[in-house]
């Protein structure tokens, strides 16, 4: 599931970049690529180096060793991206006595190429009726939206969000993902997006990596990462012992429990229910319900980290 040789045509490249804090190594060799009009989620536990990545990229933080190119360039020289590169920080840094207004006035005389006015972005963003606010009075949530138009008065090609969805509420959040779709498809922008929030992830994302213990350990196209995940099928039926004798011997099934109570637990690696369905009615076998779990990013998530940790707690047994 990692990815394949890095392009040299993707806007972001990181190639083998490694990042000590003292004695402790947070980032080991890490490799990452998001592909030309991605939606890339970057994924990871508190403490995996997501930030310290985020800052690697942006020359906020030196690095050991490695490559990083965001649109060609390396960290020291991003400014030559004339604005092709915009981040926007978990905490948004805004002027707190400026109004909304004022700060877009303030940012577009400092914009190379603005292509959008601060009354378009306001309204983009659907904070038109906070013009005159001061930003000390907004809402995280509002201040974020704020941040993010200061951000779309130029067109930039690449866009950095971390924690994107933070003190949204949900119909922030929809439209956050909305104007994210906007900008991808139709100017097609490509998004690096850094958020504890999976659910939000899988559901706008392209590409998910995740980032555990200082290195990418899975990166690919969200079908495909999930096309390689097991899901799980509770089969409610009469006859649970002859049921197991039907499905053990269908590929990509596994049973992983067989209940007393006429309840089947199957796990699925591409294989469709219906199947499962269809292949047990036919041999006469009454299914009262099918309760289906099909793979997600969480489960994914978890399983991983879940795993990890269990060999970790094994090796440190064994020593």
């Amino acid at each position: 599931m990692s990815s394949a040789a890095i392009s040299k045509d993707a806007p972001l490249r990181v190639q083998n970049l490694s990042k000590r804090f003292g004695d402790f190594e947070v980032l080991k060799e890490l490799n990452l690529e998001v592909s030309t009009g991605a939606i890339h989620g970057l994924v990871g536990l508190n403490g995996a180096g997501k930030t310290t990545t985020l800052e690697c990229l942006l020359g906020m933080q030196s690095f050991g060793s490695g490559d990083i190119r965001l649109l060609g360039h390396t960290p020291n020289h991003l400014h030559r991206s004339q604005g092709g590169v915009v981040s926007i920080f978990d905490s948004p840094s805004l002027h707190p006595q400026l109004t909304v207004r004022q700060t877009l006035e303030h940012a577009l005389l400092l914009c190379e190429k603005p292509v959008r006015s601060p009354e378009e972005v306001e309204s983009l963003l659907g904070i038109s009726q906070y013009s005159q606010f001061r930003i000390r009075t907004l809402s995280l949530g509002n201040r974020r939206r704020a941040s993010i138009a200061q951000a779309l008065l130029g067109s930039p090609r690449f866009v950095i969000l971390d924690e994107p969805f933070n003190g949204l509420d949900a119909g922030g959040v929809e439209d956050v993902m909305a104007l994210i779709r906007k900008l991808n498809h139709e100017e097609g922008t490509s998004f690096l997006l850094s958020s504890h929030q999976l659910a939000y992830l899988e559901k706008i994302c392209t590409h998910l990596s995740i980032l555990h213990q200082g290195k990418i350990v899975v990166s690919d196209r969200v079908e495909r990462l999930f096309n390689q995940q097991t899901s799980r099928l509770q089969v409610h039926c009469d006859d649970v012992v002859r049921a197991c004798s039907i499905v053990q011997g269908i590929p990509g099934v596994t049973i992983e429990d067989n209940s007393d109570a006429g309840i089947l637990t199957l796990q699925l690696l591409q294989v469709d229910s219906a199947l499962i369905n269809q292949q047990l009615v036919q041999k006469g076998i009454m299914v009262k319900q099918l309760l289906w779990e099909r793979a997600s990013l969480t489960s994914l998530f978890h399983s991983i980290t879940a795993r990890d940790a269990e060999i970790e707690s094994n090796d440190q047994v064994s020593v």
